[in-house]
């Protein structure tokens, strides 16, 4: 593009201001369309004879307003010739700026495209619609309705029936709680969300395992935390390397999955959990423990938890709906120390003002009537059909690529290539094939070379016909 036009240098007007002014009437007129390519930067400033300063300062602007956007070093094109958007806050800007980190780009990715028709969800961690307990819904809902007399706000740390009976479920764990020491949340995200804005300083460090669920999170770190990994053995976090690198201050702590580990399946043995409270008590460590899989037992059931060898308060544990029953329903529990669960339960009623009443009751039925022991019958026999049936599509498909473990519960396996991978690739390339993956790099500090394969959400159709597609795939991603 060759631009004749020059700004006049005696003008009142401002260089900077008439060269918007040329922009605006070239793009509003048409003459630049959407998509057009501009002159770099150092061009413009020759072509228009100004300093580059002053086209780089034009620039910013016009892509502050998403009128032009830059694509690195294929150039920099008109986005957008709608130029009411000049006369907007600059949004962008206030976007940038905020304390809250934006989703990983692929995080970003799978939220919009796991919607989507056709698409086969290899990585997603939550039941199969076909596995929903439909008619025991139904049944709830009656019941609860029966029994609604308003839907107001409820008491800041939930309602004390549900909390009892929270508390009454756990004895089955080797958890002894009261309801004081109980809070409900909605789901474990917002639990994590209220920990980490309710206990710590900006600055403090949160132990994970590597890989983790927490890391494809950015909860901790835009309250300011820092994350730092602990390596894993096929019995659980490495204990001997917490013990190495922990620093005690009071406000640092751990985070764990211990029982069927997301993303790698792994359920921390009965000696390294005794290892581990062990190191907990002797250094002081602040412990959160996260069971969300417990109940998902498809071959023997678990240890006891963490919490249960817990005599000094020092383990908050966290639980939830969301994998056992429906993950829409939006409720989990902190149960701790009293001072830490008022401390979250005050924060919790500045945010949400309580988690939803109707949820409450519908948790109160399935906890009250012995529902879920009922159901997590039929559901353990459900996910070790579709465990059987990936590792068998697996087995056949892909046993040339890589290795896996074969978790005891939980929903997922973790593949690891035997070569090396460009994962970032081996996702778009599935994606395009209408296959939705979870990268094994979006939960840890590195490109780990493997992917988190789930049985729980495809049909037992589509996981094999999505690992049948895949093994299409990796070859065409393996790196030289």
């Amino acid at each position: 593009m060759e631009i004749t036009w020059r700004p006049d240098k005696v003008s009142e007007i401002t260089l900077h201001d008439q060269i918007v002014s040329y922009f605006r009437e070239r793009i509003s007129s048409g003459d630049w369309p959407v998509g057009t390519r501009l002159p770099a930067e150092r061009r413009l400033s020759e072509q228009m004879d100004v300093n580059r300063s002053t086209v780089s300062h034009v620039m910013d602007e016009l892509k502050s307003h998403g009128i032009i956007e830059s694509h690195g070093s294929k150039g920099t094109y008109v986005a957008n010739n709608t130029w009411s958007l000049m006369n907007q806050p600059n949004w962008h800007q206030h976007i940038k700026s905020s304390l809250y980190m934006p989703n990983h780009k692929i995080i970003q990715k799978i939220n919009h495209y796991e919607f989507q028709e056709g698409i086969i969800r290899l990585g997603t961690g939550e039941l199969s619609p076909e596995l929903f307990p439909r008619d025991l819904m139904q049944k709830m809902l009656i019941k609860a309705a029966t029994e609604v007399n308003s839907l107001n706000y409820e008491e800041g740390l939930g309602q004390y029936e549900l909390r009892s009976l929270i508390c009454k479920y756990l004895v089955n764990h080797g958890i002894k709680a009261v309801p004081d020491q109980v809070l409900i949340t909605s789901g474990s995200l917002q639990s994590l969300h209220l920990l980490s804005i309710g206990l710590l300083q900006r600055g403090s460090t949160v132990y994970i395992e590597a890989p983790s669920y927490l890391k494809s999170l950015y909860t901790f770190q835009s309250a300011g935390m820092l994350l730092q990994g602990i390596g894993m053995t096929d019995e659980g976090l490495d204990v001997q390397m917490l013990r190495r690198i922990f620093k005690k201050r009071e406000t640092n702590l751990l985070y764990t999955i211990p029982t069927f580990h997301n993303p790698t399946g792994i359920m921390s043995s009965d000696e390294n959990r005794k290892a581990l409270m062990e190191v907990v008590e002797d250094r002081q460590i602040p412990v959160i423990e996260d069971d969300a899989y417990r109940e998902l037992w498809l071959d023997t059931p678990p240890p006891l938890p963490l919490k249960s060898r817990d005599n000094n308060g020092n383990v908050i544990y966290i639980g939830t709906l969301s994998k056992t029953f429906a993950p829409g329903i939006r409720l989990g529990w902190v149960v701790g120390p009293q001072p830490v669960v008022e401390r979250l339960g005050d924060i919790k009623m500045q945010i949400d003002y309580g988690t939803s009443s109707l949820s409450q009751i519908v948790a109160k039925e399935w906890f009250r009537e012995g529902h879920f022991e009922v159901y997590r019958s039929t559901l353990r026999e459900s996910l070790l059909s579709r465990r059987t049936i990936l590792i068998g599509s697996i087995n056949r498909f892909m046993s040339s690529f890589g290795t896996y473990n074969l978790p005891g519960g939980g929903f997922y396996v973790w593949f690891t290539f035997y070569e090396k991978v460009d994962t970032q690739k081996l996702f778009e390339e599935a994606l395009a094939a209408n296959v939705l993956l979870n990268v094994g790099s979006i939960y840890d500090f590195r490109d780990n070379n493997s992917i988190r394969l789930s049985y729980a959400y495809a049909s037992e159709k589509d996981l094999v016909g999505g690992i049948e597609r895949l093994a299409r795939i990796i070859p065409k991603c393996i790196m030289n």
